[in-house]
């Protein structure tokens, strides 16, 4: 028990709280813990011992941080009441009235009680800095100068916490910081513990944010290729409800308690939460490109596209196990770009805002520009790998046999070069469809483009052409525009603009009729494969 004198030293409080501290490690501990404490004040006031008994596994699952410093909480919350309540009793007299003790000698206590206020001050000034010290020593050791560093250090070797143990610890500290407020302590005693609090949940709005990067980066792990009716993966909607798991995590130590003040209205810290959610959003990007150039051992990416026409796999939708080819891999990030620049960016930038998150636009935006950077590389790679072959294959074709312009047969029909090219095109329209109806136009646009400006050039390169060449080339080049034409764009149009004004122009009404003829034949024996080719004709597959 301890006793109030006149002569009460200072040190009163530190042997208060190391005793507690000293207990720490006691591994029968059944003081109460700290946390539920809120709606307790009544209790403290008076006093009262609070006991809310911790599960059995708390040791072994609690972090010894953690551990201690809900601990050290109730050393300081479960003593200073007590502590409180026997200084009330000096000062007023009531303490040595109920001794027995004569009027004159409690009017003469009382006055002395009065002189020695700085000392109470002081010792609970003491009190409050040793119960910070500590904290700070745990938990955030670089905020301590290099001699504090020495007495309440050592906990280096020590696993950084998460931010969910973070917002434990943030909550322990504010029960006692309650407590000790209602107790009517001054609040200037108390800062060093609202300046703790500040620190610490800054430092919970900075660790979350660096272990969600983290997490972040493991998504790309979790990718399996199941491609659903809108085209996309689960990977944006699992990124979504990370970042937005991250945010609910961040509610409690972002509120603003009685006192305290908004931490993402700091400058600083402003500046550092914006610049590591920009790197969130940049490193999941990068874990989209990561995935479109990953190659597995057992796809052979070098196989011919028309080979691949009659195999049944690659119309029989997305199933368990399926292992995408490296152009099927850029299609499925390209639709999911798509999906991540329409809704999930978006989305986030509401959540953000509603969570009082600053800097939402920069995030944004930075995010936006991101994505269209690496939407328009994998565009690039995709076209680059279809297109090349396809056009690519259209000058042999022209050629083969030994074929001249200057002198060629009269025309029976659309050559073979050209309707294996639409088959390639074709094929692309269905590997494209099978991941996105919506990537559809865009890609046939860019092939068609590629294969019209092939031809222009192939066109131009002819010295001369005969009556029958020309007629010929023309049917070709007709046959080839009008089949393709739902997906022909300003350049493609010009492209076969210009292939055709290099042509002799047809007079004779004969070959006139001829052409027309030669057309109606070739689209009558393709109707079937060029149905694709219209857009009325598109419709959602269903899996």
């Amino acid at each position: 028990m301890c006793f109030f004198s006149p002569h009460l030293s200072p040190l009163f409080s530190f042997r208060c709280l190391s005793v507690g501290v000293g207990a720490l490690d006691s591994e029968g501990d059944t003081r109460p813990s700290a946390l539920g404490r809120l709606g307790h004040t009544a209790s403290l006031q008076r006093g009262g011992s609070l006991r809310t008994p911790r599960p059995s596994t708390w040791r072994s699952e609690t972090p010894q941080q953690v551990q201690f410093v809900e601990k050290l909480s109730d050393v300081v919350i479960g003593q200073l009441p007590n502590f409180w309540k026997l200084w009330i009793s000096y000062v007023n007299g009531s303490l040595f009235s109920e001794t027995g003790e004569k009027s004159g000698q409690v009017e003469k206590s009382k006055k002395n009680a009065r002189q020695r206020q700085n000392d109470f001050k002081k010792m609970i000034e003491e009190m409050t800095n040793r119960l910070v010290n500590l904290v700070r020593g745990a938990l955030l050791p670089t905020t301590l100068s290099q001699g504090d560093l020495s007495l309440y250090g050592g906990w280096e070797n020590k696993t950084e916490l998460t931010g969910a143990w973070l917002t434990q610890i943030i909550h322990t500290v504010r029960a006692c910081h309650e407590a000790m407020s209602a107790l009517e302590i001054p609040n200037d005693l108390l800062q060093v513990i609202q300046d703790l609090l500040l620190d610490l949940r800054v430092h919970c709005l900075i660790v979350t944010l660096l272990h969600t990067t983290e997490d972040v980066k493991r998504l790309a792990e979790k990718e399996d290729w199941v491609v659903d009716n809108e085209g996309i993966t689960s990977l944006p909607s699992q990124f979504e409800q990370c970042m937005i798991l991250m945010l609910l995590s961040l509610k409690e130590p972002m509120e603003i308690k009685q006192g305290e003040m908004n931490v993402l209205q700091i400058d600083q810290v402003q500046d550092q939460a914006t610049e590591l959610s920009v790197g969130i959003m940049k490193v999941f990007i990068n874990c989209l490109e990561h995935l479109s150039t990953k190659s597995d051992g057992d796809i052979d990416a070098s196989h011919n596209i028309s080979v691949d026409l009659s195999s049944p796999v690659r119309f029989s939708g997305i199933h368990e196990g399926f292992s995408p080819t490296s152009e099927q891999r850029l299609l499925i990030i390209l639709s999911n770009c798509h999906y991540l620049e329409k809704h999930t960016f978006l989305n986030l930038a509401n959540y953000f805002e509603k969570h009082g998150l600053t800097g939402t636009e920069k995030i944004t935006q930075v995010s936006m520009d991101a994505v269209r950077g690496l939407d328009r590389k994998l565009f690039e790679a995709y076209i680059e790998r279809r297109a090349d072959p396809i056009a690519g294959s259209l000058e042999p074709g022209i050629y083969a046999g030994y074929f001249d312009w200057r002198d060629c047969q009269t025309p029976t029909g659309v050559r073979n070069y050209l309707k294996e090219a639409l088959v390639s095109i074709i094929t692309v329209h269905a590997e494209v469809f099978t991941v996105s109806k919506d990537l559809v136009p865009r890609v046939l646009s860019k092939i068609v483009e590629s294969v019209a400006d092939e031809m222009c050039r192939l066109m131009q390169c002819v010295s001369s052409f005969s009556k029958n060449g020309a007629l010929q080339a023309r049917l070709e080049l007709c046959a080839l525009r009008d089949a393709i034409g739902a997906y022909l764009n300003s350049e493609s149009n010009a492209s076969f603009k210009l292939a055709l004004d290099v042509l002799p122009q047809l007079h004779s009404g004969a070959d006139k009729k001829l052409l027309e003829e030669l057309l109606n034949k070739f689209k009558s024996s393709m109707q079937l494969q060029l149905t694709c080719f219209q857009p009325s004709c598109i419709q959602p597959v269903k899996r």
